[in-house]
């Protein structure tokens, strides 16, 4: 029997597996597959195919700054997404 929930937000997310799977074809053409954020995304990634609940919180924290201390100056103008490598 059809899940109310699997009806209206099914297509959805699939549009948007398939959007990330493209970006991941396009990044691998152009050789930028070792980037920092293309790491810590394919890392999130892994999250999704966990049976245990939490997927959304573990995926946030693997494209969050763990960090608490603020830096003493902003070098770039802006959010990378994820954080930088250490």
């Amino acid at each position: 029997m059809p899940s109310p929930l699997v009806d209206l937000q099914f297509i959805d997310a699939r549009a948007r597996v398939l959007d990330v799977a493209a970006f991941l074809d396009r990044v691998q053409r152009h050789g930028q597959d070792s980037d920092f954020r293309v790491l810590a995304l394919k890392a999130a990634l892994a999250e999704l195919s966990s049976p245990d609940p939490g997927r959304a919180r573990r995926v946030l924290e693997h494209l969050s700054d763990p960090s608490t201390d603020p830096i003493p100056a902003a070098t770039t103008q802006g959010a990378t997404g994820a954080p930088p490598p250490l």
